[in-house]
């Protein structure tokens, strides 16, 4: 992902092909380790892409993988929704009440042997 970050930094910094010593020059001024490996397979595969259709792709893949509340919340509208009224608000969850305990008076500190 760092490799990933670098890049689409560089190319927003105005670098539409951005080099592996770009990527480098970028990790390594964060103090992030600069794989040359990772870094040679990342620009090989974006070689010669457009880097909006490369998000749009990525959107897409990305899009289907499911994820824990984006899940729960289809599986809850789909059923009798109907397309209409939209999916029901969700509860908030109960708050605890704080309990304060009661201060005790300087005088009684519950320590008398003899009530």
């Amino acid at each position: 992902m760092k490799v990933v970050a670098a890049y689409l930094l560089a190319v927003i910094g105005g670098s539409p092909n951005p080099s592996a010593d770009d990527i480098r020059s970028i990790l390594e001024s964060v103090g992030a380790e600069a794989e040359d490996k990772r870094i040679n397979h990342f620009l090989a595969e974006v070689k010669g892409k457009d880097i909006t259709e490369l998000i749009a792709a990525g959107r897409e893949k990305f899009a289907s993988v499911p994820s824990g509340g984006a899940v729960a919340a289809i599986a809850v509208a789909a059923p009798g929704s109907g397309g209409a009224g939209g999916a029901p608000a969700a509860e908030e969850p109960k708050k605890e009440e704080k309990v304060e305990e009661k201060e005790e008076s300087d005088e009684d500190m519950g320590f008398s042997l003899f009530d």
